[in-house]
């Protein structure tokens, strides 16, 4: 069976631990890298982590992006959505299709 994770601040993330993810905190944006490759070295097919890890670690998580597995989803943190998760949707269905679905009609 594959694995779920989920990378973010405490108050974020220790609620999964509840449904059977594993959770791994963070203080800070600093250590994602390392714990992100550990979970790949350890075959995780999903992690999330909070969009504001994501968006510090962005060039980092874009090579990452070649492969099929992890995927790697972003998700809000306590503090709200920073509209970077969304963002990262956008632009992949963009390069899926060829066009942005989400933009919104001119009235």
């Amino acid at each position: 069976m594959n694995q779920v994770a989920v990378l973010g601040d405490r108050d974020s993330v220790i609620g999964y631990r509840a449904i059977g993810m594993t959770v791994v905190e963070l203080g800070d944006a600093s250590g994602a890298q390392a714990a992100i490759s550990e979970l790949i070295q350890k075959q995780y097919a999903v992690i999330f982590l909070t969009e504001t890890i994501a968006e510090k670690n962005e060039d980092y998580l874009k090579t990452l992006r070649v492969n099929k597995l992890p995927a790697i989803i972003p998700i809000p943190s306590m503090e709200g959505s920073t509209g970077f998760g969304m963002r990262q949707i956008q632009e992949s269905v963009r390069r899926a299709v060829g066009i942005d679905l989400f933009e919104r009609d001119v009235e």
